[in-house]
């Protein structure tokens, strides 16, 4: 449910204009160069799109799934790949943390994922699975207080 409509209304038609405004001219440079500009990416982190879903607690703006749905349709307004820089760090790319994160782990992690200065992600896809789960050979060993990772995401 979304807890102010007044405040809602408000976000949505920012975003609205912000992607009609500055997402949009840079369709066709994004499209070309497969890449998010910088100072575009600094504009997003400036309106605080990459913290959308993250507590208030946290840095973020702890918008409610009916309120990240509402904000979802304006950003498809435009290229996908607007969405997902900063829908994957909303999701999937901070979840992990959100749900499962020890309260150091959130106290360090989530507000640099709410500000943009870390952008989460989720690397799913190899070159001889796809993106077909059980196929995947990518591997962490533990090795004293740290990881090896072996293998190739796409």
């Amino acid at each position: 449910m979304i807890r102010d409509a007044e405040t809602q209304t408000l976000l949505e038609d920012s975003i609205r204009r912000f992607v009609r405004e500055t997402l949009v001219p840079y369709e066709a440079e994004v499209d070309e160069t497969d890449a998010i500009p910088a100072d575009l990416a600094d504009t997003m982190r400036e309106i605080s799109l990459f913290g959308l879903t993250i507590p208030e607690a946290y840095g973020g703006l702890g918008i409610t799934m009916e309120e990240e749905v509402r904000i979802a349709f304006e950003l498809g307004q435009t290229s996908p790949a607007f969405r997902s820089f900063v829908g994957t760090n909303n999701g999937i790319g901070l979840i992990g943390i959100l749900l499962d994160g020890t309260e150091a782990q959130k106290s360090h992690y989530l507000p640099k994922l709410a500000a943009g200065e870390l952008i989460g992600s989720f690397c799913l896809t190899e070159p001889d699975a796809g993106s077909e789960a059980t196929s995947l050979k990518t591997s962490a060993k533990p090795d004293g207080n740290a990881y090896v990772l072996n293998g190739t995401k796409r």
